[in-house]
This record gives C-alpha cells, structure tokens and sequence, in this order.
C-alpha cells in the first residue's frame, strides 16, 4: 500500500552529522540575558539621573555599567544622553521590573553581587516617591 523509504531520513542525518554552528553553554547564555537585563536597567537610571539628578542615581549607574562590563568581557555599555525627561513614576515602575529580571537570572546563575546590586535597585525604585511633587520635595 505505502512504498518503501529508499533515502535515509532527514532527521538521521541531522543528528549523525557534527554540526558548524557554535553553541553557548547555558552560563554563557545567561551571561548575555544578565548583561542585557542590566544594561537596560542602567538606560532607565540614566533617564532617572536626568530628571531627577541625585548621587545614589550616580552611583547606582556606576555600579550597573561595572557589572556590564564584567559580563561582557571588559566591553563598556554605550551610554547615550537622555534627550528629554521622562515620567519619573513611569521610569521608577520599569525600572523596579527590570531589576527584578536581573534578579531572577542573577539567582539562577548564583551571581551573588549582581543579585544583591538588583535587589538593592528593587528596593529603591519600590521607595521612590510616585507622585511627582514628592520626587521635586524629596530633591
């Protein structure tokens, strides 16, 4: 009824042969999500430090492009200017978010100083004023 496979299967071929496409391991893997985490948390206090200049904001992003560059081999993260201030709620909330994804990889890595800079990024976001006469009498 059926005629007879004459040809090897396309999967028996696939796995028989070495493949020439590198592949990460799992700690390189995170290596990059942790670094792309944080880079994206130090764009957030970046704007932060914009509209709200403060010296724990400065310190903050030094830590966080330190971390950066360690993940990534000694390469620094580009940092650009903000060009206009945004919604210091807003950026506060993102901010609280993408500290807690770096949290999360940073556990699942065991990366001890990372999870401890993301914790103590959650907490100051999570303190930060979120109405905006607070943030300019708190300044």
């Amino acid at each position: 009824m059926y005629e007879p496979i004459r040809t090897k299967s396309v999967h028996s071929t696939m796995a028989d042969t070495a493949s020439d496409v590198p592949h990460r391991t799992r700690e390189e893997e995170l290596d990059i999500q942790l670094a792309a985490h944080l880079a994206a948390l130090l764009a957030v206090t970046d704007e932060l430090r914009a509209s709200t200049p403060s010296a724990e904001l400065d310190a903050a992003a030094d830590h966080l492009a330190a971390q950066v560059t360690r993940l990534r081999g000694g390469r620094t993260p580009l940092r650009a200017a903000p060009a206009a201030a945004g919604d210091p709620a807003l950026l506060h909330r993102r901010a609280h978010a993408l500290a807690g994804r770096a949290l999360v990889v940073a556990a699942s890595r065991a990366d001890t100083a990372v999870a401890i800079l993301a914790a103590e990024r959650m907490d100051a976001h999570t303190a930060a004023p979120a109405d905006p006469q607070q943030l300019s009498a708190a300044h």
